[in-house]
């Protein structure tokens, strides 16, 4: 018996199910391997509706963007050089690009997007989180 090969990702997959999920988000490929996915979330009726960008980027991390309305400066849970959200801790969770951005990104977009509101209006982040800083022991 011959060696199984690897058939590599098909990206149409991506698009496929965003489609089947979320079909008001519309799909750009910027490569073989990239997709930017656009579309408005509203998380509830009383909070503004967001227009957001999540960029599949093969086996890299998604970037999650929101593109209107401007955040205040500085949110909590969010990269300053890439003006991106942070949605997972990378020990707490392996991005892989089989993995599909509708089952996943999505929803924690939306999420961010909740906690943010409410962090606007009680200076509380609410939501999970997983420390930033490597504790250190000694043995």
């Amino acid at each position: 018996m011959g060696k199984v090969k690897s058939k590599p990702f098909n990206t149409n997959v991506q698009i496929w199910a965003m489609r089947s999920r979320y079909p008001n988000f519309k799909a750009k490929r910027k490569s073989e391997f990239e997709i930017e996915f656009t579309g408005e979330l509203n998380v509830k009726p009383e909070l503004p509706t967001y227009t957001v960008s999540i960029a599949y980027r093969g086996s890299s991390s998604p970037m999650v963007k929101v593109i209107s309305p401007e955040l205040v400066p500085d949110p909590p849970h969010f990269y300053k050089e890439s003006k991106s959200l942070c949605l997972y801790h990378p020990e707490n969770f392996k991005w892989v690009k089989e993995k599909l951005i509708a089952n996943e990104i999505v929803a924690w977009t939306a999420a961010w997007i909740y906690f943010y509101e409410v962090w606007l209006q009680t200076g509380i982040w609410y939501g999970p989180e997983a420390s930033h800083n490597a504790i250190k022991t000694q043995i």
